[in-house]
């Protein structure tokens, strides 16, 4: 995903939200939240892909939010940012997974950066006010707890064989192999830590989504629809009648 073309989508999804919302207050019509699904991830397993089919498929649906879809995934970053009037010198920070106890507690003292904490907060508020508003795709940052309580949301995991996953990275990044699994090692033990740290959840247990999903298997767009399927079968009210991928009666 291209940051500069995910963050115009971005603006779009923001901009869009507020007109609706300004109008349905000025015509007393109350706006109902469209779906909003949480992607976690191992790494390698393509949810920038899978993100922008779900979007694409998602817009083509006659859904009852007129709101865009969009994803928010490295583009967040500068959602959080903007949200909370941060300088945007502070993005590196909030990129980072997190920094050692010691280094971090010396930084806080001497006011180099927000604490760990202030960051995750501002990122729970900003993740939480997006699963609000629906019609959105949030990847990671431990959407999928967040939003886990909210009657729109729909939660989704996305693993593949690690090989297959070394290959994408060698693939998509331009990484050789030994590059790529020191990628996949560091990131997927930073999102488990993330997790870990400040929801004291494991990111492997199944129970914490609606679907594991495997993209070797079924590819990107083939995950993306079986995604779109489970989704209108589970909130077919947020949804007219379409002749595209229609909940399976059985």
């Amino acid at each position: 995903m291209a940051v500069k073309g995910a963050f115009e989508k971005a603006r779009l999804y923001i901009e869009s939200h507020s007109r609706i919302s300004i109008d349905s207050e000025y015509n007393s019509i109350r706006l109902k939240p469209g779906p909003c699904i949480t992607i976690s991830r191992e790494t390698g397993t393509g949810a920038d892909l899978v993100g922008e089919a779900l979007v694409n498929y998602f817009s083509e649906l006659d859904n009852i939010n007129s709101c865009p879809w969009t994803v928010f995934d490295r583009n967040l970053i500068e959602r959080i940012l903007e949200d909370h009037h941060l300088p945007s010198l502070l993005e590196k920070y909030l990129v980072e997974d997190k920094l050692p106890h010691i280094q971090t507690a010396v930084n806080e003292m001497l006011g180099l950066h927000p604490s760990a904490t202030t960051l995750f907060k501002k990122t729970t508020e900003t993740i939480h006010n997006l699963a609000r508003i629906g019609n959105v795709v949030i990847v990671g940052r431990g959407s999928n707890i967040i939003a886990g309580r909210m009657h729109n949301a729909f939660h989704v995991r996305l693993v593949a064989p690690q090989d297959e996953r070394i290959k994408h990275l060698m693939d998509v990044y331009g990484k050789n192999r030994h590059e790529a699994i020191l990628y996949m090692k560091k990131e997927d033990a930073a999102r488990r830590n993330y997790l870990m740290t400040y929801f004291h959840r494991n990111v492997d247990d199944p129970l914490l989504y609606h679907m594991v999903l495997n993209t070797h298997d079924l590819g990107h767009d083939g995950a993306a629809r079986v995604i779109v399927r489970s989704v209108q079968e589970r909130f077919p009210y947020m949804f007219r009648e379409s002749e595209h991928f229609m909940p399976a009666h059985v």
